[in-house]
């Protein structure tokens, strides 16, 4: 349901109630000049519509116009364009069930145009349109319409039916309610109708109750659906915050995984400068010494070797320390974080209640003695300044007070009821005139100088209690705060009726059963509110929770008081105790929280070193092997060297040999290198080293992508996943703002008690002005709504009164009937909303008498509605009516049966 929609329906509510309080005070008065509202019509003009091939253009008066002309002379195509150009439908107008059926005969299209008035606060977009809007519609021959909606300079504004309707709900045009628009038909069928049923639904249609009724069921359907809507998607969206959640896990991943990527690139640049230096090959006469550097090496390498692992098997039981105990500070850091909230509000509240209750334990200590203490402890002092003021004859009455002292409870259980209810009264003291007052303003200045001094009524003692009997609510089942309260004074009594009505005030124990009695369709007579027993106040239309849970001056239990307070005084020192506790965790959280970070910040270096090492660890022990082959190779050439000394030059220059290829593989490994990295990188690793590592890594991303798939398509995945998810969420947001507006627009208690209401309301005015126009002529009437049924029962009695029983309409002549039908509508007309009303030949049936009457009445409405526009059609020549500047006269010439020209219409004053 469109907003729009939802709320038309409250702003039409709210024109109607405000336009009824102005048609009473009009009724009263009819004096003044015409102002009529935006939206009547100015003028209308046809071409090729019905049989005419061109009428007007007509302009019609802000008030009463007549369209008077014989049968075939163009009335009903006036009313029947005025109805179809403003968005009625083909069977509202009675006329065709089609529109095509409205194009003259040999003509390809008809043409309407009507002009309305958009003046006054009601004006639509004034500033767009001006001060008049034209309505163009064409007819096709096919029944196609189109609309042109024109400015007051001619200018079109838009060609859409829905700016119309916006148009036609602005001024509440409503050409197919048959009160608007009356055609002959409709009124012949309703002065034909025998249905009851059918009265009342002309009726509901009418006053559009009938449309307001099925607004409030479409909210409610709407509302239904959209909350249906909500449980099927909830569902829906948990499912797609699923996978999202796992396609972003996913998409995460692919971070560590382009990290693998990038170590990768790193270490293929480091073997493509992974070369061998230039060997220098010496001519060594003597091999011997080539042996013993190799063994020299040999034996530096193992040595540095066992010292890595040794410096391993150090750091192991270290780095596993380290770890428990950064496991150890994380536990305790996460036990501590759960005990901590923001401290400084609850601990300031926390002192100001232990402040408080001791306060209030002072006092019920101090009251075990002397009752009067739970009133202030200054009190007593205060009593005996006064009965000494008084016995020296300084009052010339005796004040009473505190008010709360002298009075007592018939029923302890209604204490915390009665003290929330009498507040601030409870402390109150009363006197009898201003020299009083103004004495005891100074007795209580002197006996509290520092404390807060209680209020003082002034006004005139009287030796009995009111009579209340006419104001006082009287409940069977509960008692009224003056009905509970045992009062000896009368002047007390009379005090706290004056101040806060007690009489007025029911106690109900029950806070269910209060919402109950006070909010239902019958609250009790002469009551305005109500209190618990736990001092909640109910009213007929709103609810309040009591601040206090008990009573402080009227329990009579002073030791379970104290036992109470000082329960609650312990409970809240606990409080305050543990509150300390938590502070001091929340301390002790912060240090936990940095030991944790520091150890397990040492943790991290300590098993970044031991991988370090591992990893130099693996260069090594490669170097190692390498070094074991060339001691090996070393020994192997001394062998050889002694079995051939003599090919000992030989080998020199196959050594000169291999350095030469060895420096041409070196210059085309230099230029690979430079094309993967043209910066040259300082290489400390072998080329097996970064080899081997470059295989695992190439094994580990493989595997990784293996198990995630493509990048590209795991991203498209993520993406479409949190889009989905996003307008998901997007539509529950929407769906649930919906509901709330809907929610906001009316609930259903609420529509059902403004339809009833508003039902009552109408019928009842709509009874009253029947009465009022039937006995103009001397009739009497009587309409019976039956709202549950839905019928209307209308009975007319023609005669003097209660002579004759009334007569069911049809019972009645033809001349009595359409003057009782004129009645009806015209009590329909004052209780409904509309800038026009059009009738046509209202007068069909009736003698000279009733149409003499009728046309008075219509005229005397009019006159007392001279913000609205009325348009009656008759073939009767009105030559009779008044002058009056308010009626305009427009005469249709007779049709020319010969031909079918141009015709024209006169207008009259």
């Amino acid at each position: 349901m469109s907003k729009r929609k939802s709320s038309s329906v409250n702003d039409r509510s709210s024109k109607r109630r405000k336009r009824v309080e102005e048609e009473e005070e009009e009724e009263e008065d009819h004096v003044g000049d015409v102002v009529s509202d935006a939206g009547i019509v100015e003028s209308i003009t046809l071409k090729n519509f019905m049989c005419h091939s061109l009428l007007g253009p007509f302009t019609f008066g802000p008030n009463v116009n007549f369209v008077v002309g014989n049968n075939g002379s163009g009335k009903s195509a006036v009313l029947t364009a005025l109805i179809v150009s403003l968005g009625g439908n083909a069977h509202a107008t009675n006329r065709g069930s089609s529109l095509k059926g409205f194009v003259k005969q040999g003509e390809s299209s008809a043409d309407v145009s009507i002009t309305l008035r958009n003046i006054g606060k009601d004006a639509y977009k004034p500033d767009v349109y001006g001060s008049s809007i034209t309505v163009d519609l064409k007819i096709t021959r096919e029944g196609l319409r189109t609309y042109k909606l024109r400015s007051k300079s001619g200018q079109i504004i838009s060609t859409k039916k829905e700016e119309l309707l916006s148009i036609l709900d602005n001024f509440n045009i409503q050409v197919n309610n048959p009160v608007s628009v009356l055609t002959q038909e409709m009124s012949k069928y309703f002065l034909h109708s025998k249905g009851e049923g059918e009265k009342y639904k002309f009726f509901m249609k009418a006053t559009q109750l009938e449309q307001m009724k099925e607004d409030f069921v479409y909210i409610k359907t709407t509302k239904h659906i959209t909350e249906d809507k909500v449980g099927q998607h909830n569902e829906c969206l948990k499912e797609l915050k699923r996978k999202c959640q796992e396609k972003e896990e996913c998409y995460r991943s692919m971070a560590s995984l382009d990290s693998l990527r990038s170590k990768k690139e790193e270490l293929q640049k480091q073997m493509a400068w992974a070369l061998p230096v230039k060997e220098k090959l010496e001519v060594n006469k003597r091999s011997t010494n080539k042996v013993e550097e190799a063994e020299e090496k040999y034996k530096q390498i193992q040595e540095k070797l066992e010292g890595i692992t040794q410096q391993v098997q150090d750091l192991q039981p270290k780095c596993a320390e380290l770890k428990v105990e950064a496991q150890k500070w994380n536990t305790l850091v996460n036990l501590n974080s759960s005990f901590i909230y923001s401290s400084s509000p609850e601990q300031e509240f926390l002192m100001r209640s232990i402040e408080v209750n001791r306060r209030n334990l002072r006092t019920l200590e101090s009251s075990r003695s002397n009752r009067l203490r739970r009133f202030g402890e200054h009190m007593p002092g205060l009593l005996s300044a006064i009965e000494d003021a008084y016995k020296k004859g300084q009052f010339k009455q005796k004040p009473r007070g505190p008010l709360g002292f002298l009075i007592s409870l018939k029923d302890p259980e209604l204490a915390l009821a009665v003290e929330v209810c009498l507040k601030g009264q409870l402390q109150a003291f009363t006197c009898d005139n201003h020299d009083d007052e103004r004495l005891l303003q100074t007795l209580m200045a002197r006996a509290m100088p520092n404390s807060r001094r209680p209020v003082i009524i002034t006004s005139q003692f009287l030796p009995r209690v009111h009579d209340t009997r006419k104001r006082a609510v009287n409940h069977p089942d509960y008692p009224s705060v003056l009905q509970a309260l045992e009062i000896e004074d009368p002047v007390v009594a009379n005090c706290l009726i004056d101040q806060k009505g007690i009489e007025s005030i029911l106690l109900i124990k029950n806070r269910t059963e209060a919402r109950r009695v006070m909010q239902g369709r019958n609250p009790p007579k002469n009551c305005n509110q109500a209190f618990s027993k736990d001092g909640d106040q109910i009213f007929t239309n709103r609810n309040y929770t009591a601040d206090q849970t008990r009573a402080n001056y009227l329990s009579g239990d002073v030791e379970e008081e104290i036992r109470c307070e000082e329960e609650l005084q312990e409970i809240v020192s606990k409080m305050a105790s543990k509150r300390a506790e938590l502070e001091e965790a929340h301390t002790k959280m912060v240090d936990l929280k940095s030991s944790y970070e520091k150890a397990d910040q040492e943790y991290k270096q300590h098993k970044e070193h031991i991988n370090t090492i591992a990893e130099e660890a693996e260069s090594v022990k490669e170097d190692l092997s390498k070094a074991d082959q060339d001691v090996m190779k070393c020994k192997h050439h001394k062998k050889h060297y002694d079995e051939k000394r003599g090919t000992h030059l030989q080998g020199i220059h196959a050594l000169e040999d291999e350095l030469k290829k060895k420096e041409e593989e070196l210059q085309v490994r230099r230029s690979c290198a430079t094309e993967i990295s043209p910066e040259r990188l300082d290489v400390r690793r072998t080329a097996r080293s970064l080899d081997s590592e470059i295989n695992r890594l190439e094994a580990k991303i493989n595997a990784q992508q293996e198990q995630q798939g493509d990048p590209v398509e795991v991203a498209r995945q993520y993406h479409e996943a949190l889009e989905s998810y996003k307008n998901m969420a997007q539509q529950m947001k929407n769906l649930n703002s919906f509901i709330k507006s809907l929610d906001n627009v009316m609930t259903l208690r609420l529509q059902q008690a403004f339809l009833s209401w508003f039902c009552r309301f109408l019928s009842a005015r709509c009874k009253y002005y029947f009465d009022s126009m039937l006995s103009q002529r001397g009739y009497s009437g009587k309409m019976k709504f039956d709202h549950t049924g839905e019928t209307l029962a209308i009975s007319v009695q023609p005669g003097q009164g209660n002579k004759a029983d009334r007569n069911d309409m049809l019972s009645l002549s033809g001349g009595e009937r359409s003057f009782s039908t004129v009645c009806f509508v015209l009590s329909l007309w004052a209780i409904t909303e509309s800038p026009f009303r059009c009738l046509d030949e209202f007068d069909v049936y009736m003698d000279m008498v009733n149409r003499r009457i009728s046309m008075d009445m219509m005229l005397k409405v009019a006159a007392g509605q001279r913000y609205r526009q009325f348009v009656f059609l008759t073939p009767q020549n009105m030559s009779s009516l008044p002058e009056s500047s308010l009626i305009r006269i427009l005469r249709l010439k007779d049709p020319d049966r010969s031909q079918n020209n141009s015709q024209r219409n006169e207008e009259e004053q």
